[in-house]
C-alpha cells in the first residue's frame, strides 16, 4: 500500500506499543496488542517491544554513588540492597516481557548493535528479565522442531493439496520466532549461519576446496571448519568418552584431526572414521591415517556410512560427533536414530556403558542462544535416551589471542563451553 497517511499511522502505532513497553504500561499494552503485531521494529535503532521493554530497566549508575565514590563493597557487589522501587519496576518490566511472548514476540530478534532481547538483559545484569527469554526461546524452537516433523493426515495427493494452506498455518504458530533449531549450526556455527550463505550449506562445503593451515581448516569462504583452540575441549572428551586403552570409538567427521590423535594415544582396539570432504581425505592420506593400526576409514557422508555399519553389528565403545555445515536436525537425527544401534550399552571401561559425545558448538555466536539450544539438545537427549552430563569448560580470550585473523566470522562468543557426555538411561 502506498498511501501515506497508513505508513504514518503505522509509524504512530509501532511507536505508541514501543513507547507502552519501555514505560511497561500493561493496559496500554494490551490495548494496542488487540489489533497490532508485537513484532515491530524502529526504524532508526531496531529496537522491537521487548528491547524497549528490557533496556527501560538499565540501572542509574549514579544513584549508587555517594559524594561521588561507589557504593560497592570490595568484591564488586552492591553494598546496599536492591530497594523495594526497584524489586517493584522489575516485576512490572517481567510481565510486560511475558505479555508480550504471548503476543508472539520474537525471542532472537536483532536491533541495530546486533543485540536480542536476551543480550541486552544479560549485558544489564537482569538475570530474571535474562531467563524469561531463554525459556520464551525454548518454547519457541521446540514448536518449530515439533511443526518440522508434522505429517498431515491423508494420502499425498490431499497433503499436497493442501500445502498452501498448511505453509498458512505453520507461518502463523511459528510468527514468535526468527531463526530455528533445525538451522543451527552443528558444529561451532551461527544462528543465523545458514541464511543468505550458501556457502555453510552441505553440499556447497562438501565442494568447496579448503585451506590447511597449522592451527585452522577454512573452507573457500573463509568459514573456519575447525581451529585449533578447540583441543582442550576434544581432550576433555576423549578422557572422559575413552578412560582406558584398548576400547572401540567411532568419529564422525575428522576435520583436523584433533580428536582422532587424541584417541590414538588411547591404544584404542578399533578406530572407526567417518569422513566426507574429499580434500580432508587428502590430507589423511598423506598424514597417514589409513595406515594407523587399528583405523578404519569411512569415505563419505555419516548417513549414508552409518547404516552399513548396523548392519554388519559393529558396536562401540565411545562414539564422538562433531561435522560442519549440518543444521542441528542431523546431529539430533544422528543420536535419537542411530547411535542406539552403534553404542554397546554393555560397553566400556569396566562394563560401565558406551558413551557418546560431540562438539557443542550450536548458537554459540550468541550466549543467549547457546543456552536456548543447550536447554533443548539435554532435551531432545532425554527423549532419546540419554542422561546427559554437562561440564563447564572455561574458554581463554580468543580475540586477544587473534584466532579470529582471517576467519569471515567468529563462531564462538561465550566464555564458557558446555561439554556433553550422555550414556543411556538406566
Amino acid at each position: 500500500m502506498d498511501d501515506p497517511a497508513f505508513d504514518v499511522e503505522t509509524d504512530l502505532q509501532t511507536q505508541s506499543l514501543l513507547l507502552a513497553s519501555a514505560h511497561h504500561d500493561i493496559s496500554a499494552l494490551r490495548d494496542l496488542l488487540r489489533n497490532s503485531s508485537a513484532n515491530v521494529q524502529d526504524v532508526e535503532t531496531g529496537f522491537t517491544p521487548l528491547h524497549a521493554a528490557i533496556a527501560a530497566c538499565e540501572p542509574d549508575t549514579t544513584s549508587n554513588e555517594v559524594n561521588g565514590q561507589s557504593n560497592r563493597n570490595t568484591n564488586g557487589e552492591s553494598a546496599v540492597e536492591i530497594s523495594e522501587e526497584r524489586k517493584q519496576e522489575l516485576e512490572v518490566a517481567a510481565k510486560t516481557v511475558k505479555l508480550l511472548f504471548q503476543h508472539g514476540a520474537i525471542w532472537n530478534d536483532l536491533d541495530g548493535n546486533g543485540e536480542t532481547p536476551g543480550c541486552i538483559a544479560r549485558r544489564l545484569g537482569l538475570t530474571d528479565l535474562y531467563e524469561i527469554c531463554v525459556d520464551a526461546g525454548v518454547r519457541a524452537e521446540l514448536l518449530l522442531s515439533r511443526l518440522d516433523g508434522y505429517l498431515p493426515l491423508g494420502d499425498a495427493d490431499s497433503a499436497s493439496e493442501d500445502d498452501e494452506e498448511e505453509e498458512e498455518v505453520e507461518g502463523e504458530v511459528a510468527e514468535g520466532v526468527a531463526e530455528d533449531t533445525e538451522n543451527a549450526a552443528v558444529g561451532g556455527g551461527e544462528v543465523d549461519a545458514g541464511a543468505g550463505d550458501e556457502s555453510t550449506l552441505n553440499p556447497n562445503y562438501l565442494s568447496s576446496t579448503l585451506t590447511f593451515d597449522r592451527n585452522r581448516i577454512l573452507d573457500a569462504s573463509a568459514n573456519g571448519v575447525m581451529m585449533e583452540w578447540e583441543t582442550t575441549l576434544m581432550r576433555r572428551s576423549a578422557e572422559l568418552l575413552l578412560p582406558a586403552t584398548g576400547l572401540r570409538v567411532l568419529n564422525v567427521g575428522h576435520g583436523m584431526g584433533i580428536i582422532d590423535g587424541i584417541f590414538q594415544e588411547k591404544s584404542p582396539k578399533s578406530h572407526h572414521i567417518i569422513e566426507a570432504h574429499p580434500d580432508v581425505l587428502k590430507n589423511m592420506r598423506e598424514n597417514g591415517w589409513y595406515d594407523k593400526p587399528g583405523v578404519v576409514v569411512h569415505e563419505g557422508r555419516w548417513q549414508d556410512v552409518v547404516p552399513g555399519l548396523v548392519e554388519k553389528g559393529e558396536l562401540f565403545d565411545a562414539i564422538y560427533f562433531d561435522t560442519f555445515a549440518e543444521e542441528y536436525k542431523a546431529l539430533r537425527e544422528f543420536f535419537t536414530e542411530h547411535v542406539i544401534g552403534l553404542l554397546d550399552p554393555a560397553g566400556g571401561a569396566g562394563d560401565e556403558g558406551g558413551k557418546f559425545g560431540f562438539f557443542n558448538g550450536m548458537g554459540a555466536d550468541r550466549q543467549v542462544c547457546y543456552d536456548v539450544y543447550n536447554k533443548i539438545v539435554e532435551m531432545d537427549l532425554f527423549e532419546a535416551g540419554f542422561d546427559t552430563d554437562f561440564e563447564t569448560v572455561p574458554i581463554p580470550d580468543l580475540d586477544s589471542g587473534g584466532e579470529w585473523d582471517g576467519v569471515r566470522r567468529k563462531y564462538w562468543i561465550p566464555d564458557t563451553y558446555k561439554l556433553p557426555t550422555c550414556s543411556f538411561i538406566g
